[in-house]
């Protein structure tokens, strides 16, 4: 019997939504998309960690810049390139930095800037918006040229998955007093909306007298008990205990709380063993490229980041000593440059290659280390990443499901995939492990081949 035939997948939420009696409703394609995680917030005790956003999970760059990429062609089809041109792609700190620039990516003809939550000195604050249900609910908008907003074209703003939609509408809100424009279009990975919710910000676009369209790769919902939140502490506050418990019976050891909003999944502690050597490598990052959309990044840029990354991850390269299993690590609002790096790295990783197909070997990359599951590695030299592009493909013909409108003159909202109730709160899958070729082509899950040409090289226009 193959492994393909024996291996079973658990759900990556299946703990908490046991534990805390969170369900998910929606298509077949959320699991895939989505775990779970528990939360150290009075406001949520759940967290939807997605599996493709190379923040929280470790991912293949290119499955992770794909994702973005596919969104951002998807956006640049509903506007046209006229006013995509005229347009400006916004994400949200810290989750969705390195996925809004992905998006601004696919867009290809917009700039892109993120909010943040530091004031920067000798920037000044541009705009700022509060996020209500986060743990740190001031978000600033500081572009280096102010003239980055001040224009009237659409307004692209990039989140992870939408669970209520306030943020989105609060962003809109207090720019359009400041930067009055016709239309804006929210991309997400998930629609994670109430019916309520999405009544909510089509009464919103109607009152504003502007469009707001709506673009995810899936939509769905999230059921919650009415004592999720006294679940959620309880369980966090057994496990920090369970925590300290086993830290104090080691010798010598200490138990220091984890302080701010984390995930509560303690750390064990360090293993004793030899040092690892610490090597700076010198990327010859050029000068005056930024490294990231905090102050703004143009099509300019973008342009020369793409001829540099070949000649940064062969500096990398060198450096490795022949490694073959590689972690790309990113960190807080640095998730972009982690990404791309990464892409370009596997490239040469998997060029390099010839005998690696047995050892089941990879880079990988992500904002934690790697989470423990059952699938097996693909049998062959790659990277994983915060983010990073995938490899060209042919493009195919566009999805038939449309964007969600809302706004005067469009018609009534539909979502781009309707909520089913085929989804379960612990799901569990059997899927074949994922493959990759000695080409170059990334193993891509079957949410992201949407197209409707069967025989097309994801990424797609879906």
């Amino acid at each position: 019997m193959t492994m393909e035939e024996t291996e079973r997948v658990v759900w990556t939420g299946e703990w908490v939504a046991g534990r805390l009696g969170v369900s998910l409703s929606g298509g077949n394609e959320l699991p895939e998309l989505l775990g779970l995680a528990l939360r150290r917030n009075p406001k949520r005790a759940h967290l939807l960690v997605s599996n493709v956003l190379g923040k929280h999970v470790p991912q293949r760059p290119g499955v992770v810049h794909g994702a973005g990429i596919g969104l951002g062609r998807r956006v640049r089809k509903l506007l046209g390139d006229e006013a995509a041109a005229r347009s400006v792609v916004l994400g949200y700190a810290e989750t969705a930095t390195g996925l809004g620039h992905s998006v601004a990516d696919g867009l290809a003809l917009a700039p892109y800037l993120h909010s943040t939550r530091r004031p920067v000195a000798g920037v000044a604050q541009v705009g700022g918006f509060e996020e209500e249900h986060s743990h740190a609910t001031s978000h600033l908008l500081l572009p280096e040229d102010r003239a980055l907003l001040a224009g009237d074209g659409p307004l692209v703003l990039v989140d992870d998955e939408f669970s209520t939609g306030r943020t989105v509408l609060n962003t809109i809100k207090a720019l359009h007093a400041h930067f009055p424009r016709e239309r804006y279009v929210v991309v997400a990975l998930v629609d994670m909306r109430s019916d309520a919710d999405r009544s909510h910000l089509e009464k919103f676009a109607a009152e504003l007298g502007a469009r707001v369209d709506l673009i995810a790769l899936a939509a769905g919902g999230v059921r919650l008990p009415e004592d999720v939140l006294t679940r959620g502490q309880e369980l966090v506050a057994a496990h920090e205990a369970g925590v300290a418990q086993e830290l104090g019976a080691a010798p010598g050891s200490t138990s220091a709380p984890m302080g701010g909003e984390q995930n509560a999944a303690g750390a064990p502690a360090a293993s004793a063993g030899r040092d690892a050597d610490v090597v700076r490598v010198d990327l010859g990052w050029p000068a005056g490229l930024p490294d990231g959309g905090r102050h703004g990044f143009t099509p300019a840029h973008r342009a020369q980041l793409e001829a540099e990354l070949p000649g940064m991850a062969t500096r990398i390269a060198r450096r490795l000593d022949g490694a073959r299993r590689i972690l790309v690590l990113g960190n807080e609002e640095l998730m972009y440059a982690p990404l791309r790096i990464a892409e370009a790295l596997d490239a040469l990783v998997a060029g390099d290659s010839t005998d690696a197909a047995a050892a089941g070997d990879g880079i990988e990359a992500g904002a934690v280390p790697s989470r423990r599951g059952t699938a097996s590695r693909p049998p062959r030299p790659e990277a994983r990443v915060s983010s990073s592009p995938p490899p060209p493909g042919r493009r195919c013909s566009p999805s038939t499901t449309p964007a969600t409108r809302y706004g005067p003159g469009c018609p009534s909202p539909r979502t781009t995939i309707p909520p089913t109730g085929r989804g379960s709160g612990t799901p569990t899958t059997s899927r074949p492990v994922p493959t990759r070729s000695a080409a170059s082509t990334p193993s891509w899950p079957s949410w992201i081949r949407t197209a409707t040409s069967p025989n097309c090289t994801p990424p797609t226009v879906c």
